[in-house]
């Protein structure tokens, strides 16, 4: 329960890796992050527009440093320039620095800019918690919300230091509060998913009663950080996320509708099962399975044409499938071509031998063609 964390080795310019989790339960608060940037996968927050060059090499282009950075005069925008590519790079300890000098840099020249000096915290904060510091994180991160009342980024990193002291109440709070700013921010419900666990196992029942006072965002933060343009890379995050969840939604309904289908048929009623089967394929069209479940039901119906259709679909999908060859030679039987219904008969017993139906039913359309044959030579 206490706050000192190993600091791994391994980064650059004298930084440390990410903070260790000492305890089993709290894990994945971190994330990948970029200086003045929420995590990278899991927050809608972006960094700014960084280089691809290393500061310092011989030949590389360092024009970067000189890009516009808010209202900062140039010497400063530099510095903050070159610390976010140093925390891009992993060299947290580096751009630590860099900010800090983009700190004093603004207090000596007595510049009056709440937004851009609040960045400047906010990005140190960032630093400090892939240094495993968590204490000087969360004073960094308050500075900034000082300067810049219901900041994201600097919420969502005071929660994850929270989090990695295990203060599960505070850390819950500022996620929480990050939750009405931005309810998209996937890492926030997960944090929160995690801590409620532990704050119930901890505090029984009543855990909610010894939480810390949530604030409530006025309505024209939220407003405003919904207007604010986002970058090409947080929007890509989005539409991946906005997809994914797509793909689930799309997954529940199909199994749903699938095991409705599956339980109508059991109850003989197939004309509702077919219904049910044709919503699941206009959720998923290369379902083979569906196909010739559907192709039941038709069967039932006595639809036979279309019950070769759909094994005619569920074929292209599966040339193999002996389903699809047994039930198509039923719908052939049923359409009286004898002799197509005999050869789908023997590709499912070249498939399975054991099944026993398809012999049984192979006899019966043998047969069948034989007496079609001597019917249409008596009639000829």
């Amino acid at each position: 329960m206490g706050n000192a964390q190993e600091k791994p080795s391994g980064s650059g310019g004298g930084g440390g890796g990410t903070p260790r989790r000492d305890n089993p339960r709290t894990h994945g608060a971190t994330g990948k992050e970029v200086a003045n940037g929420a995590p990278r996968e899991n927050s809608p927050a972006g960094g700014e527009e960084e280089p691809e060059q290393q500061p310092g090499s011989s030949g590389v282009d360092r024009s970067y440093l000189d890009a516009p950075a808010g209202a900062l005069p140039p010497h400063l925008a530099r510095l903050k320039n070159e610390g976010n590519y140093l925390f891009k790079n992993g060299q947290f300890g580096d751009a630590l620095e860099k900010y800090t000098q983009a700190i004093d840099g603004c207090s000596e020249a007595g510049i009056d800019s709440p937004e851009d000096l609040s960045i400047l915290y906010s990005n140190r904060a960032a630093c400090h918690l892939k240094d495993g510091n968590s204490s000087d994180c969360i004073q960094d991160c308050n500075k900034a919300l000082e300067l810049q009342p219901f900041s994201l980024k600097p919420l969502l990193r005071r929660a994850m230091a929270h989090e990695s002291l295990e203060r599960y109440r505070k850390a819950y709070a500022d996620y929480k509060t990050v939750l009405q700013i931005d309810t998209g921010v996937q890492a926030a419900h997960d944090s929160v998913h995690r801590i409620t666990k532990v704050l119930i196992e901890q505090d029984g029942p009543e855990w909610r009663e010894k939480l810390p006072e949530i604030p409530v965002v006025p309505l024209a933060v939220q407003q405003q950080h919904r207007e604010k343009p986002v970058s090409v890379e947080v929007a890509q995050v989005r539409a991946a996320r906005a997809a994914q969840e797509e793909a689930r939604r799309k997954e529940a309904r199909f199994t749903l509708l699938k095991h409705e289908g599956n339980s109508l048929v059991k109850k003989g009623l197939f004309q509702e099962a077919l219904e049910k089967y044709t919503e699941c394929l206009s959720v998923k069209p290369d379902e083979c399975a569906v196909y010739t479940n559907r192709a039941i039901c038709f069967l039932k119906l006595n639809r036979y044409e279309e019950a070769k259709q759909d094994c005619d679909s569920a074929l292209q999908l599966d040339p193999a499938n002996k389903k699809a060859f047994y039930r198509r030679a039923m719908a052939f039987k049923g359409l009286q071509d004898y002799l197509s219904a005999s050869s789908d008969l023997q590709e499912v017993l070249q498939l399975d031998p054991k099944v026993h139906e398809a012999e049984q039913e192979l006899e019966e359309v043998t047969s069948l063609l034989r007496q079609s044959l001597i019917n249409r030579a008596d009639h000829t």
